[in-house]
């Protein structure tokens, strides 16, 4: 007679199965290829194009300014707005935003059929708000 055995004999699976994985990650994948384009939003403006170098924002996140053609002014960090300010608006918010991160990168992104007085009216303002520096936002040329 042979002695009793226990269980069915086989050994224990140690074999992690990565098909459901290998299928979560492509359904990721898909989703973020699909949301990513969504992520960058902004006021639309024709840039003008100038050969330039680029400004080292030392990865902190820029305040950008936007001029519209028709003169309108928006203030975009972070989050897009898509609500039009007045200049003084403007001046207010980023008096704001610098008291509370004084290193915070200023750039203006204007429309290049915008009048020349509204760029440097928003400039003026921006000194006036303690704005040491700010960079223009430009294409290159094609």
């Amino acid at each position: 007679m042979e002695p009793m055995k226990r269980g069915s004999g086989r050994k224990p699976m140690s074999d992690i199965n990565v098909v459901p994985y290998i299928d979560v990650m492509l359904v990721l994948l898909i989703v973020f290829m699909v949301t990513a384009p969504m992520l960058t939003q902004g006021i639309k403006v024709e840039l003008p194009q100038a050969v330039t170098d680029p400004i080292d924002l030392k990865d902190q996140e820029p305040l950008v300014v936007t001029v519209k053609k028709t003169g309108e002014y928006f203030v975009e960090l972070g989050d897009a707005r898509d609500e039009a300010l007045g200049l003084q608006a403007v001046s207010d918010m980023v008096v704001t935003i610098l008291k509370n991160k004084p290193k915070t990168p200023v750039l203006v992104n204007g429309d290049s059929q915008v009048m020349y007085g509204s760029v440097i009216k928003l400039m003026a303002a921006l000194q006036q708000s303690g704005v040491a520096d700010v960079g223009l936002i430009t294409d290159l040329p094609q």
